[in-house]
Protein backbone atom coordinates (compact mmCIF):
# COMPACT_ATOMS: atom_id res chain seq x y z
CA UNK A 1 0.00 0.00 0.00
CA UNK A 2 1.24 3.49 -0.85
CA UNK A 3 1.88 6.09 1.81
CA UNK A 4 -1.44 7.60 2.85
CA UNK A 5 -1.86 11.37 2.45
CA UNK A 6 -3.96 13.03 5.14
CA UNK A 7 -6.81 15.24 3.91
CA UNK A 8 -5.31 18.37 5.52
CA UNK A 9 -2.09 17.81 3.55
CA UNK A 10 -3.76 17.85 0.11
CA UNK A 11 -3.03 20.90 -2.02
CA UNK A 12 -4.10 22.15 -5.48
CA UNK A 13 -1.02 20.59 -7.11
CA UNK A 14 -1.36 17.15 -5.49
CA UNK A 15 -1.02 14.26 -7.94
CA UNK A 16 -0.76 10.50 -7.42
CA UNK A 17 -2.03 10.61 -3.84
CA UNK A 18 -3.40 7.74 -1.80
CA UNK A 19 -6.15 8.71 0.63
CA UNK A 20 -7.99 6.69 3.25
CA UNK A 21 -11.27 8.46 4.03
CA UNK A 22 -14.79 7.93 5.28
CA UNK A 23 -17.71 8.90 3.05
CA UNK A 24 -19.58 11.57 5.03
CA UNK A 25 -22.13 12.50 2.37
CA UNK A 26 -22.95 11.51 -1.21
CA UNK A 27 -25.15 13.70 -3.43
CA UNK A 28 -27.38 12.81 -6.34
CA UNK A 29 -25.67 12.64 -9.76
CA UNK A 30 -25.68 15.80 -11.85
CA UNK A 31 -25.57 15.92 -15.62
CA UNK A 32 -22.88 18.16 -17.04
CA UNK A 33 -21.90 19.05 -20.56
CA UNK A 34 -18.17 18.88 -21.20
CA UNK A 35 -16.28 21.32 -23.35
CA UNK A 36 -16.01 18.48 -25.87
CA UNK A 37 -19.78 18.39 -26.32
CA UNK A 38 -20.31 15.19 -24.32
CA UNK A 39 -22.81 14.69 -21.54
CA UNK A 40 -21.39 13.12 -18.39
CA UNK A 41 -22.69 12.43 -14.92
CA UNK A 42 -20.82 13.61 -11.86
CA UNK A 43 -21.68 12.79 -8.26
CA UNK A 44 -20.09 14.76 -5.46
CA UNK A 45 -19.21 13.11 -2.18
CA UNK A 46 -17.73 14.63 0.95
CA UNK A 47 -15.01 12.36 2.32
CA UNK A 48 -12.88 12.88 5.39
CA UNK A 49 -10.45 11.64 7.98
CA UNK A 50 -9.40 12.85 11.41
CA UNK A 51 -7.63 15.86 9.84
CA UNK A 52 -10.36 17.29 7.59
CA UNK A 53 -12.87 16.77 4.78
CA UNK A 54 -12.78 17.35 1.02
CA UNK A 55 -15.30 17.12 -1.80
CA UNK A 56 -14.67 14.26 -4.19
CA UNK A 57 -15.90 14.20 -7.78
CA UNK A 58 -17.12 10.79 -8.90
CA UNK A 59 -17.56 10.40 -12.65
CA UNK A 60 -20.14 8.12 -14.24
CA UNK A 61 -20.23 4.72 -12.50
CA UNK A 62 -17.50 5.60 -9.96
CA UNK A 63 -20.39 6.76 -7.77
CA UNK A 64 -21.63 3.16 -7.53
CA UNK A 65 -18.40 2.15 -5.81
CA UNK A 66 -19.02 4.07 -2.59
CA UNK A 67 -21.77 4.55 -0.01
CA UNK A 68 -22.23 6.94 2.89
CA UNK A 69 -20.62 5.69 6.08
CA UNK A 70 -18.04 3.49 4.34
CA UNK A 71 -14.31 3.92 4.60
CA UNK A 72 -12.69 4.01 1.17
CA UNK A 73 -9.15 3.79 -0.13
CA UNK A 74 -8.36 6.05 -3.07
CA UNK A 75 -5.26 4.95 -4.95
CA UNK A 76 -3.53 7.31 -7.38
CA UNK A 77 -5.95 10.19 -6.87
CA UNK A 78 -5.32 13.80 -7.82
CA UNK A 79 -6.60 17.26 -6.99
CA UNK A 80 -8.32 19.51 -9.50
CA UNK A 81 -9.76 22.98 -9.01
CA UNK A 82 -13.44 23.52 -9.75
CA UNK A 83 -14.12 27.25 -9.81
CA UNK A 84 -11.10 27.67 -7.52
CA UNK A 85 -12.11 24.98 -5.01
CA UNK A 86 -10.21 21.71 -4.54
CA UNK A 87 -11.80 18.44 -5.61
CA UNK A 88 -10.36 14.98 -5.09
CA UNK A 89 -10.58 12.91 -8.29
CA UNK A 90 -9.72 9.41 -9.41
CA UNK A 91 -8.59 9.27 -13.02
CA UNK A 92 -8.31 6.34 -15.36
CA UNK A 93 -5.07 5.20 -13.72
CA UNK A 94 -6.46 5.35 -10.19
CA UNK A 95 -8.92 3.26 -8.22
CA UNK A 96 -11.44 3.43 -5.39
CA UNK A 97 -11.87 0.46 -3.08
CA UNK A 98 -13.82 -0.16 0.09
CA UNK A 99 -11.38 -0.42 2.98
CA UNK A 100 -11.48 -2.83 5.89
CA UNK A 101 -9.93 -0.11 8.03
CA UNK A 102 -12.42 2.03 9.89
CA UNK A 103 -12.13 5.76 10.40
CA UNK A 104 -14.02 6.64 13.56
CA UNK A 105 -13.52 10.38 13.86
CA UNK A 106 -13.90 12.92 11.09
CA UNK A 107 -12.76 16.51 11.48
CA UNK A 108 -15.55 18.33 9.67
CA UNK A 109 -14.30 21.71 10.95
CA UNK A 110 -11.56 21.78 8.29
CA UNK A 111 -13.14 21.69 4.82
CA UNK A 112 -10.34 21.66 2.27
CA UNK A 113 -12.85 22.43 -0.52
CA UNK A 114 -14.13 25.58 1.20
CA UNK A 115 -11.03 27.67 0.59
CA UNK A 116 -10.72 29.33 -2.80
CA UNK A 117 -7.38 28.96 -4.56
CA UNK A 118 -5.90 31.08 -7.29
CA UNK A 119 -5.48 29.04 -10.41
CA UNK A 120 -1.83 28.67 -11.33
CA UNK A 121 -1.12 29.75 -14.88
CA UNK A 122 2.27 28.31 -15.63
CA UNK A 123 2.50 28.71 -19.37
CA UNK A 124 1.56 32.37 -19.69
CA UNK A 125 4.15 34.50 -17.91
CA UNK A 126 2.37 37.65 -19.05
CA UNK A 127 -0.59 36.75 -16.88
CA UNK A 128 1.06 38.02 -13.71
CA UNK A 129 1.78 41.34 -15.37
CA UNK A 130 -1.90 41.76 -16.16
CA UNK A 131 -1.68 41.25 -19.93
CA UNK A 132 -3.32 37.84 -20.28
CA UNK A 133 -6.59 38.58 -18.49
CA UNK A 134 -9.89 38.15 -20.29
Amino acid sequence: MEEITKIKDLNPNAKRVSVLAKVVHKSEPKEIHTRYGETKHVTEAVVGDETGVITMSLWEDQADLINEGETIYVDNGYISLVRGHMRLNVGKYGSIKKSDEEIEEINEDLDMSAEEHERQYRRNNNYRRGYGRR
